[in-house]
């Protein structure tokens, strides 16, 4: 595309996102934790799909390129794979909230971007999983580009945590009509959302709960909700994944009664926590009405991975490249974007930083790994055709202690080893990255190769591994019309590979990876290298799949 047809594309779009008065419009992005959309976690968010979703756009197709807190919140933040910003973990030396992250990365989020471009910004919640810890500028670094800034301390909970308020200390404990983070959360947005109306700046506020996180701490008024509820059976709930990479075969199978007892009542309390969620988003919504802003904002929805529970018998973590893991929810609702309108049209966390950035006014940067959504939200501002046939990552490093961890037997590894008239992304490869967390010298408590059931400080109910340095992997997942694939390659001693053609296996039940030819076996090796190499514009090139039917026109 030329300089003039690109520029006034641009135009195009500015008029439609800014309207006659020339003002820019106000973006909120509503972001949870642990999310996932394959055993209903949208279910309880009543409000949420009401007055996002129905008032906007759903995407079916939304995923995570790295299915852990930490890598995916980094992705989501800069627009870029996981291997471009290197915070491969939950970990400071993983590179999470490290200084190397704070020096890089940090200073080119989709914060300093609207900073930049007139935008006030506010931040509350989880901000990445070592953040504030004292070796890494403790709460007094405030991370560039936000104006007013409420950042927890460290991992998601619900009480008893210190929050960053501008860059000093506020205690809270475990009174819920003060404390409760969730509600905290939504006091502190409303209260900046009351101070904006149709004169004052453009506004950028990003709202990150700790909901669904562990320790699934509800409020109050919800703890009898749901008592009738169990984790979905389905097709994958306590099945052996025999043809699988070593974490997976290694799962006891079946899961015993305790197990199963445990992840049940995780699930209902997940869904409790989310009710807090969805009285937020009510809340927000209403506060824009009031304040007369609602029809010039955009409201962004989505989690930052998936979850299981049960699943080929892991009792309950992420970290897996399987759909339930990398699959979540995104909902937008904002100006020109058509009511109840849905896509199954690819969209990925690398995606949402340029997205933001386009629907603020700006072209979508050109030096980040994703891609605008625009196109699709609001049809006919860009050349469509631009967004068609893209290879996408999923990548994972596993997390593990090399001496196994200390009361779970057999948890030693060795190191090295082990549907309306929407425009349509007809064809769109990505990868999916996940390194898996370790520490040499086994002292840190939370990253290991053992996560139990529950927690990850002792062995109850069963000792069941749920991430490993072995467990760390890359992915292309390919998705165009009739067509849905997955390719992965395993870092361990085997050189172990899998495949799944997820329209015919659905549910990635049987690695078919030995049936698939020499010669397309190496096409998707090369693919994947590709990708794992990309970087910015190279990461978003024209690579059809070779099955993909020749597009028309």
């Amino acid at each position: 595309m030329g300089f003039i047809q690109r520029a006034l594309i641009w135009v195009s779009l500015l008029t439609l996102v800014c309207g006659l008065t020339g003002k820019k419009p106000n973006i909120v992005f509503i972001l949870t934790d642990d999310q996932d959309v394959t055993m209903g976690g949208m279910t309880p968010l009543v409000n949420t799909v009401s007055l996002i979703g129905k008032q906007g756009m759903t995407f079916n197709n939304m995923f995570t390129t790295s299915p852990l807190c930490c890598p995916s919140r980094s992705s989501i933040l800069t627009g870029n794979y996981v291997h471009n910003h290197n915070a491969v973990n939950n970990s400071i030396s993983g590179n999470c909230n490290s200084k190397a992250w704070q020096d890089g990365p940090e200073k080119k989020t989709i914060a300093t971007y609207l900073k930049a471009m007139g935008y006030s910004t506010f931040f509350a919640g989880k901000y990445l999983n070592q953040y504030g810890v004292t070796k890494v500028g403790g709460v007094a670094h405030v991370p560039p580009g936000w104006d007013e800034w409420n950042g927890l301390v460290k991992n998601s909970v619900y009480y008893n945590y210190t929050l960053s308020v501008n860059g000093k200390a506020e205690e809270h404990g475990d009174d819920y009509t003060k404390d409760y983070l969730t509600d905290l959360i939504n006091r502190r947005s409303n209260e900046f959302l009351k101070k904006q109306s149709e004169t004052t700046p453009p506004f950028f506020a990003m709202v990150s709960t700790p909901a669904a996180h562990a320790p699934f701490d509800s409020a109050p008024q919800y703890e009898q909700n749901f008592t009738k509820n169990s984790a979905p059976r389905g097709p994958t709930f306590n099945v052996a994944g025999k043809d699988k990479h070593w974490l997976i075969r290694h799962a006891p199978n079946p899961m015993s009664k305790i197990s199963i007892s445990t992840l049940d009542d995780a699930f209902r309390k997940r869904w409790r926590t989310l009710l807090s969620v969805d009285d937020m988003v009510k809340s927000i919504v209403a506060t824009l009405t009031t304040q007369k802003i609602i029809d010039s904002t955009y409201i962004i929805f989505s989690s930052d991975n998936g979850y299981h529970l049960g699943q080929f018998s892991l009792p309950m973590d992420k970290r897996q490249l399987y759909e339930f893991d990398i699959r979540v929810p995104l909902l937008i609702r904002g100006p020109n974007i058509k009511p109840g309108s849905v896509t199954d049209s690819p969209a990925l966390n690398i995606d949402i930083m340029p997205t933001i950035i386009q629907l603020a006014g700006d072209p979508a940067p050109e030096d980040v790994d994703g891609l605008s959504l625009v196109p699709i939200l609001i049809p006919n501002t860009t050349n469509v055709v631009e967004l068609t046939n893209r290879d996408t990552l999923i990548e994972h490093s596993g997390e593990y202690y090399p001496n196994g961890y200390p009361g779970c037997p057999k948890t030693e590894f060795l190191t090295g080893e082990c549907r309306s008239k929407i425009p349509v992304l007809p064809a769109r490869d990505f990868l999916v990255e996940h390194e898996g967390e370790w520490l040499p010298n086994g002292d840190f408590g939370c990253k290991n190769t053992n996560f139990c059931a529950v927690s990850v400080s002792n062995c109850v109910p069963d000792c069941v591994c749920e991430d490993s340095k072995n467990n760390t992997y890359s992915c292309v997942r390919s998705i165009s019309p009739g067509i849905s694939t997955m390719y992965c390659e395993i870092s361990d001693s085997e050189s172990f590979q899998e495949y799944y053609d997820l329209v015919k296996d659905p549910h990635q039940l049987t690695n078919t990876i030995k049936s698939i030819p020499p010669t397309k076996l190496a096409d998707m090796h090369k693919r994947l290298i590709l990708l794992q190499l990309c970087k910015g514009s190279n990461c978003r090139k024209l690579l059809p799949p070779d099955d993909a039917p020749p597009q028309k026109g």
